[in-house]
């Protein structure tokens, strides 16, 4: 959610998009590694359809390169990414597509609860879940604030590196949601310390996140490309082979712990909550806006 734009943003009833940036994703190779750069900074990489689909084609460029040996994403802008876009001129919910990748039918013409769930299980669980498959090492490099969405997009790369002035926070229960889709919390964390990041919905430094788990490494703001980059070409100088064997083992155990049952489970949740709020407000997202979103976060820092 872009929570963090203090700027006013648009309604969420269906209107004419805008998309302000012609290339929501950017993307280079550079010595073997492929930086893919989320790019909407006016609106703090607020995740929409156009951005989400054009960095699935980035992803799937990296992969089919043989010269590319490991993937970074990073953000454009102020923040890594406020999360999924509930309020900007280009907020693209109405919009189906030709082009979809996993195999769901499109959303943008069903009725009531279904045609969130059914967007939702492609660009979001679906879409996180063909991220984490990727073979070859990815890196999330976060600065600014990672929120909600934006975890989805840190939690499915095999490392992540912060810069000492990113803050991490899923506050989505404050609109009715156990959590975002792709529910990795109990994983990324203990369980006791995901029931505190969900419940009190406060912004984790990059040190506590460290500390919980969450994290691989703190760096200095002025020291974090040079240092992602340096450990991208570190790992650059494995075996192709052995890389991809061990993302494929390290997500096995997880899959043995039930992490892709869990999930599927608690998508169920939460869109059961998503026709809750429709059902007692009218609105699938419970009536909060960036702006609020904003200005709650902002309360809580006073208090």
């Amino acid at each position: 959610m872009s929570q963090i734009d203090e700027n006013e943003t648009v309604p969420r009833e269906e209107k004419e998009v805008v998309y302000e940036e012609e290339n929501p994703i950017l993307y280079e190779v550079i010595d073997k590694v492929a930086y893919i750069t989320l790019n909407r900074p006016t609106y703090h990489n607020s995740q929409n359809s156009q951005m989400l689909y054009a960095l699935d084609d980035a992803f799937y460029k990296a992969v089919g390169d043989d010269g590319v040996k490991v993937i970074v994403l990073k953000g454009n802008g102020k923040h890594f990414s406020a999360g999924h876009d509930i309020g900007t001129p280009g907020r693209d919910f109405t919009i189906g597509r030709d082009d979809r990748r996993t195999m769901i039918y499109n959303h943008d013409n069903k009725p009531g609860a279904e045609k969130a769930f059914i967007r939702e299980s492609e660009v979001y669980l679906g879409f996180c879940n063909r991220w984490r498959e990727i073979p070859k090492p990815t890196i999330a490099q976060i600065h600014g604030g990672c929120i909600a969405g934006g975890l989805m997009l840190a939690w499915v790369c095999d490392l992540i590196i912060a810069s000492d002035t990113a803050f991490f926070q899923d506050p989505v229960v404050q609109m009715g949601f156990p959590g975002v889709e792709y529910f990795a919390h109990p994983y990324e964390l203990n369980v006791r310390m995901a029931k505190e990041f969900l419940l009190l919905g406060e912004r984790w430094s990059a040190d506590r996140a460290l500390s919980a788990g969450m994290i691989n490494r703190v760096v200095p703001v002025d020291d974090l490309a040079a240092n992602v980059t340096e450990t991208a070409l570190k790992i650059a100088t494995q075996p192709r082979l052995a890389a991809l064997l061990v993302k494929q083992a390290c997500n096995h155990v997880e899959n043995l712990q039930n992490k892709k049952n869990a999930m599927d489970g608690i998508y169920a949740m939460h869109h059961f909550a998503h026709a809750q709020n429709s059902i007692v407000t009218g609105d699938y997202i419970a009536g909060f806006d960036g702006k609020k979103m904003a200005d709650s976060n902002k309360k809580k820092e006073q208090d």
